[in-house]
């Protein structure tokens, strides 16, 4: 479909207003698929956002069960969903919200024999995983495809946002943080997280989503907050010519 329903305009009627976005720029979002991968803390505000705005297809990749302590955080969830498959029940929330795109909930783990199979029609990849395991596998696997990956992450109060386009000069995650270097045991269980940082990081990564969609974005992004200071610094990035995923062969 080329053109907007009435119930559309008037769902959208609040971009259609913008210069920035218009109907031109509603379509563009109507037609896009994003996959988001992860929908804890960092995806529920990503998925309610994207959602919203009218993104047409929303694929998203879970394979927990929600808990009590992730209601703290997950603001997809309710007291109801409790011991629910979260992606299930973050398609039932997101099509109370907007049931006039496709929802594609996954209810599996990230691998990499089923990472191309499950991302491989999207537009862009949101990585709101928790463990470096699955972050190095979607910037191996986004690399390769060329997809445009935009990650976030928040433990205690310190948020990151980072977008990767894999243009012939661009760096990719592995160039930011090498893998041999990491520890995969930093994340919320073991050292906590302040709530609404979640919230500010997802919308973030929604909110480059789309400036990305419209066209309005290019090029890599690093940007830190803290929470506390409520400080935000924005870093140049290059790319490494011995990384192990991007690099110079």
């Amino acid at each position: 479909m080329t053109e907007l329903n009435d119930k559309e305009r008037l769902r959208y009627s609040r971009h259609l207003l913008l210069k920035e976005v218009g109907e031109q720029g509603q379509l563009a979002l109507k037609q896009a698929h994003v996959a988001v991968v992860g929908c804890g803390g960092l995806g529920s505000p990503a998925l309610f956002y994207l959602a919203a705005s009218g993104i047409g297809k929303l694929t998203f990749v879970d394979d927990d069960d929600v808990e009590l302590s992730n209601l703290q955080r997950q603001i997809l969830y309710k007291v109801n969903h409790l011991g629910q498959q979260k992606a299930k029940a973050a398609g039932k929330v997101l099509a109370s919200l907007n049931n006039e795109i496709t929802l594609a909930p996954i209810n599996a783990r990230l691998t990499d024999k089923n990472v191309a199979e499950l991302l491989r029609d999207a537009d862009i990849v949101l990585d709101c995983s928790d463990n470096f395991t699955t972050r190095y596998l979607l910037n191996r696997y986004c690399h390769q495809e060329r997809k445009v990956l935009i990650a976030g992450a928040a433990i205690a109060t310190q948020g990151q946002l980072m977008c990767f386009d894999f243009r012939a000069e661009s760096p990719c995650y592995a160039c930011v943080f090498p893998e041999r270097s990491q520890t995969p045991v930093e994340n919320c269980d073991n050292f906590g997280v302040i709530s609404p940082l979640l919230g500010v990081i997802g919308a973030q990564q929604a909110l480059l989503t789309t400036n990305v969609l419209l066209g309005h974005h290019q090029g890599s992004v690093f940007c830190t907050l803290d929470a506390m200071s409520l400080q935000q610094k924005q870093y140049g990035l290059s790319k490494n010519p011995e990384c192990e995923c991007c690099g110079l062969k």
